[in-house]
């Protein structure tokens, strides 16, 4: 009980704070009713928050935040119930509007913590939670600015704060919150920010007495609050409220509800982890959403509005040796007893002494959210909650928490599509598969390994990485040539959107156009059936289960391809050797011959082309196709292994007679004609052997011919 006097007197401190702010302007004639739903909210809230929090020494209250968006939610009432009808009451709706609010905020809370649903408001981006508040802060600075002066801060009010007693007030009070700053600020002596303020209002009236300013002049220079009438206690309840309650200015008090629910959970969560940490203790976070829910939804059906558990009060409460839930309930009984006070006290009250206390409350959560939070915010994040708190200002908080948590989103995403997708990446000459393979093959390797590339992916693919990744498959095809299988292990990844796969749609026409084989590894299922949906996975794209296998593969591929390439480079100097009777002008011809692999029924040459070159078949077989009129062709010849095709033109310089075209898929090399002259300028034996050659395969070819004219003419 002892311990519970500190933040006892805080919260009556407050109360009258939050009162003056809620109940300004219009409504300052019904201040009485505000500290009576204000001190009422405390006594139940910190009653049910005693009772029931995880914390045995939690000390609940409305809260400086809580208190603002309810000001604002007040205030945006009457502004509606103004216009439409300037005599209009305005105690009935407004009293029945905040506990109405109040009762659906416990509703969602509760909720929240029964569903088990209220971690995910952690999720809302720091910048739009840092914007909201840090918006809120503001709005409670200039609350208090509205207290002591009774204007409202815009630009059409400006000129009127040039009145030089305005000028004093808001001196006054100006500099009671940097007293309260340089003293309850920095030690937080629970008996500092009492003295201060009592200390306030005992210097005030002694520079009344000496200034010859009575109470009643003091109120009429707007020095002190006017002298208030008892108001009993009044439950917002009424048939004839409800019955005359502006329901067409209910559409236009919707964002300030939800900003209040909103302003209430989010208080709630942080302050709780807030508790966590100072005291090393868990709490059990459904509860206190459960418990906070339940409190709100009393105080509202008696009147109250919203509040939460409070993270000053409860740690001060804590370092005063609090131990059990009898402090709590303490401050609830205080707050009880501050229902039965004469109003009137309030008179005797300078304006400037609570106006600064929000000021103070105001400009403390400013600094927390807009100074220090530079240090812990990216210069883009910074922005955005710059931002958002203008936008809250100028258009409200629904405005400011959608506009926020789409800036956030988009920070988001430019951010993460900075982080690179690809953990790492690796060739087949530095990274193998585990199967153990000969000396020769691994030497084959070693020199043909860089044919293998492979990317580990990692992380989440959304448009901005699997652009990055795109782009780093162009550059890498570009800077690697000989690249013929690419291998993408997908084991990291998390999942995949539909923009990301139609990167990789464009990945695997690069690979096509770069005659590269694709292979997908550690593939999951919904990742699989996105890339199909994005037609990257087909036919050409080898899908294996996991990477040693996928390494294997490509592996047995390149050793078979090369070992074959040595064959076949056997095989053909063998031929040239039997066409030219000397294996030194085979290896020659050899060299200056270029390999080609060609499809079945690809064109090779087309009739009418310039012949220049001719063509030695190594395998497969080619056709001789003329055209037969009508858009028809036909075969005149057909041409196998270790033959030759073109050796006419290439002698004539002519232009091609026939078209050549692929039967089956065929292997041959290419003697072009600046090649063959190049033979007969340094190696002019070897020319004279390829124009024998020639002339032995067209009398060949003569001699077939004359007899097919002969059996034609029987």
């Amino acid at each position: 009980m002892i311990a519970s006097a500190a933040p006892a007197v805080l919260t009556i401190a407050f109360g009258l704070s939050y009162s003056v702010l809620i109940f300004s302007g219009p409504l300052v004639a019904y201040l009485p009713y505000g500290i009576a739903a204000t001190f009422t909210a405390t006594a139940i809230i910190a009653a049910v928050v005693a009772l029931g929090s995880t914390f045995p020494f939690a000390i609940g209250a409305p809260e400086t935040s809580t208190a603002a968006v309810t000001a604002i939610l007040a205030a945006s009432l009457v502004e509606h119930i103004a216009a439409a009808d300037p005599s209009a009451p305005l105690l009935g709706p407004v009293l029945l509007t905040l506990s109405a609010a109040t009762i659906i905020t416990g509703v969602v809370l509760c909720s929240l913590g029964l569903t088990r649903i209220g971690h995910a408001i952690r999720y809302v981006p720091y910048p739009v939670i840092g914007g909201f508040l840090g918006a809120t802060a503001l709005l409670i600075a200039l609350g208090g600015v509205r207290v002591i002066t009774g204007l409202s801060v815009r630009l059409d009010t400006l000129p009127s704060f040039a009145n030089a007693m305005t000028v004093y007030e808001l001196l006054a009070g100006c500099a009671l919150a940097f007293t309260i700053y340089r003293t309850w600020h920095r030690s937080r002596n629970p008996l500092a920010l009492p003295a201060i303020l009592i200390a306030g209002i005992v210097v005030t009236h002694i520079v009344f007495a000496f200034a010859g300013l009575s109470v009643e002049q003091a109120q009429a220079l707007g020095w002190t609050f006017k002298s208030l009438p008892r108001a009993s206690l009044t439950m917002p309840w009424h048939l004839d409220d409800i019955g005359n309650y502006p329901w067409q200015a209910l559409p236009g008090l919707i964002g300030n509800l939800i900003a209040v629910i909103f302003v209430t959970a989010i208080s709630t969560l942080f302050n709780t982890t807030g508790i966590e940490v100072a005291t090393n203790r868990e709490a059990n976070l459904e509860r206190e959403l459960n418990v906070a829910g339940a409190a709100n939804i009393l105080s509202g059906l008696f009147g109250g509005y919203a509040g939460c558990i409070s993270l000053s009060r409860s740690l001060l409460n804590a370092s005063s040796g609090a131990t059990g839930r009898l402090s709590g309930l303490t401050v609830s009984a205080i707050a009880v007893l501050m229902l039965v006070a004469d109003p009137a006290l309030l008179s005797y009250m300078p304006k400037f002494i609570l106006g600064g206390l929000l000021i103070y409350l105001g400009v403390d959560q400013l600094n927390r959210w807009i100074v220090e939070s530079r240090r812990r915010l990216s210069t883009i994040e910074y922005l955005s909650l710059l931002a958002i708190i203008f936008i809250i200002v100028k258009w409200g908080f629904v405005a400011g928490v959608v506009i926020g948590t789409i800036i956030g989103c988009a920070t988001f995403a430019l951010s993460a599509s900075r982080i690179s997708s690809i953990k790492f990446g690796f060739n087949g000459a530095e990274y193998r598969s585990s199967l153990d393979r000969s000396r020769d093959d691994l030497a084959l390797l070693a020199s043909h390994g860089k044919e293998i590339h492979g990317l580990n992916l990692q992380s989440y693919l959304f448009f901005g990485s699997a652009n990055r990744l795109y782009q780093h498959v162009k550059a890498l095809l570009l800077h690697h040539p000989e690249c013929r299988y690419l291998v993408f292990d997908f084991r990291l990844v998390t999942g995949i959107d539909s923009s990301a796969a139609y990167s990789f749609a464009q990945i695997r026409r690069s690979a096509i156009e770069s005659g590269v084989k694709l292979v997908v590894v550690n593939l999951p299922p919904a990742t699989e059936k996105m890339l199909r949906s994005g037609e990257f996975l087909s036919g050409d794209v080898l899908v294996m289960p996991e990477l040693d296998h996928a390494l294997e593969w490509c592996e047995n591929e390149i050793i078979a391809r090369h070992r074959g390439l040595a064959q076949e480079e056997g095989d053909l100097q063998g031929w040239f050797a039997a066409i030219l009777g000397s294996d030194q002008d085979a290896a020659d011809l050899a060299r200056r011959c270029q390999r080609i692999e060609v499809g079945a029924f690809e064109i090779i040459a087309r009739a009418g082309e310039p012949a220049d070159s001719m063509l030695f078949i190594l395998n497969g077989r080619v056709g001789v196709m003329v055209d037969a009129g009508e858009g028809r062709t036909t075969r005149v010849r057909s041409l196998g292994r270790h033959t030759t095709v073109g050796e006419m033109g290439l002698v004539a310089r002519q232009p091609r007679s026939a078209t050549i075209q692929a039967e089956v898929d065929s292997v041959l090399y290419m003697l072009r004609a600046d090649a063959f002259k190049a033979i007969t300028t340094d190696n002019p034996a070897l020319g004279q052997k390829l124009l024998t050659y020639f002339m032995s395969v067209m009398a060949e070819r003569l001699t077939f011919a004359s007899r097919m004219i002969g059996v034609l003419r029987r």
